[in-house]
């Protein structure tokens, strides 16, 4: 389970798979919420969430939405005992 508060810059432009850079231009829009601690840059990873769907493109959400549902039909028991666990 992951215990980070916050997450860095680094974080961020791995699971975005984008530059360091990247991310600093998203900030500097306004794209991403960070909050300036010393002379770095943290996110909330409650925050994130809003990152990650501006991220992805409608297309993409598309995908996404069909994939869920496809697990759903057909593992939906197997996720109902597994979310009992």
């Amino acid at each position: 389970m992951n215990t980070k508060r916050f997450l860095s810059t680094s974080d961020v432009a791995k699971i975005l798979g984008i530059s360091r850079i990247a991310v600093f231009y998203r900030i500097k829009n306004g794209q991403i919420q960070a909050t300036k601690v010393g002379k770095s840059y943290v996110i909330d990873p409650a925050d994130f969430g809003n990152v990650l769907n501006a991220a992805l493109s409608a297309k993409d959400k598309q995908v996404v939405d069909h994939a869920v549902k496809k697990t759903v039909r057909e593992f939906g028991e197997t996720l109902r005992l597994l979310g009992k666990e």
